[in-house]
């Protein structure tokens, strides 16, 4: 049986790159379902999950707030939107929590509790996909510009006039001063990237680009990432930028053609991983978490970035992401956790999730890091 952890899910956005104002393909809109269907179904548990739901040995996790915003998990899966007072509920072996409309609808879905929260999240899928992008149509570049500049204004007001980030990859708590917005970037469905200039409060030649990725959310502008494309480094006296690797996957379609495809490329799995990352974290003020089967610990985790470039694996068509996490708290503990990504039927699910290499420390103080598994009898192809 393989190991694996369930996370929450929600619907990503357009895959396409459109100008503002121009329709959506169709499409366009399937290559958009698909990866939000990916990174809504990411909770889903896969058959060994449901045959636990149903033996009573298995220790069900404490209930949460209700998916879907406590409408009606049968009638999403049967394609239409009721709302619940949640009265009639189930709490599912990874805590859960799904409403309905009576006792007949909860009889319905637990007939096939697998396949109803599929078919729910589609649904789901397809409303977030057009309504984000309708949502986007809204606004113009300079609309995020100045958002952007009274979020920064705000924060750094709170703090002594500088604006505080901490580095994902040293850990670092930098204190940076605002230059300006060099542009905004847009991708149809997925949000807007202000690409911003900050340089540090000690030396005004160390200079940052911190790249926002903000998203309008009902009737208003959120920011929903913030993350290092560039960093300084030194050269001799003076200093240089230079781009973080892993850069952030939504650089990665300003080198393809915009258009749609017939297969999958590895951006759209990597936006996939990664806006369930981020909607993760903001669960717990910026902190990912991830119980370790293998040892009970229940880990706290500043994710960095996700490995390039995505596989394939041969043997069953299976997608494979691999990312990196920083120990909360720490500076050098680095776990490496994997993502796997099922497509079936034009649509992509994350089946499985793992802890691939964990830190271990070594007699001097340092960590390494120590695979506990490895793919020697894999096969893989990169997905371009």
């Amino acid at each position: 049986m393989h190991s694996h952890f369930t996370l929450h899910r929600f619907a990503a956005l357009d895959a396409a790159v459109a100008v503002k104002g121009h329709p959506m393909r169709t499409r366009e809109l399937l290559v958009a379902a698909r990866v939000a269907v990916c990174v809504i179904a990411a909770f889903a548990a896969c058959a060994e999950s449901v045959a636990a739901a149903k033996t009573p040995a298995a220790a069900a996790a404490p209930a949460s707030e209700p998916e879907f915003g406590g409408q009606c998990a049968m009638s999403l899966a049967e394609g239409k939107q009721v709302a619940t007072n949640c009265s009639v509920k189930w709490v599912a072996p990874d805590g859960k929590t799904y409403c309905f409309g009576d006792e007949a609808a909860k009889k319905r879905f637990l007939a096939d509790p697998d396949g109803n929260l599929e078919r729910a999240r589609e649904f789901v899928a397809v409303g977030e996909v057009e309504a984000t992008g309708k949502r986007m149509d809204h606004y113009k570049s300079d609309d995020i510009q100045e958002f952007v500049k009274g979020v920064i204004t705000q924060k750094a007001a709170a703090n002594g006039g500088v604006f505080a980030f901490v580095d994902p990859v040293s850990g670092q708590d930098l204190k940076l001063v605002f230059d300006k917005i060099d542009f905004v970037r847009t991708l149809h469905g997925y949000g807007f990237f202000p690409d911003v200039v900050f340089h540090a409060q000690d030396n005004p030649q160390k200079t940052y680009l911190i790249d926002f990725w903000v998203k309008p959310e009902a009737d208003k502008l959120m920011v929903f990432d913030t993350r290092i494309y560039k960093a300084p480094r030194q050269e001799g006296t003076g200093w240089t930028l230079m781009a973080r690797q892993p850069i952030p996957w939504w650089w990665i379609p300003a080198s393809e053609h915009p258009g749609a495809t017939e297969q999958a490329r590895g951006w759209e799995v990597m936006s996939a991983v990664e806006e369930d990352i981020v909607k993760e974290r903001a669960k717990d003020n910026g902190s990912f978490k991830l119980h370790d089967a293998k040892t009970g610990e229940d880990l706290q985790l500043e994710f960095v970035g996700t490995h390039q470039p995505v596989r394939r694996l041969q043997q069953d068509g299976r997608f494979f992401a691999c990312t990196d996490f920083r120990k909360a708290g720490t500076k050098d503990q680095f776990y490496d956790v994997d993502f796997w990504v099922n497509e079936k039927n034009g649509k992509m699910t994350v089946d499985e999730v793992r802890v691939h290499k964990v830190p271990e420390k070594q007699a001097d103080g340092s960590y390494i890091q120590v695979p506990r598994y490895n793919f020697d009898d894999l096969k893989f192809d990169v997905v371009p």
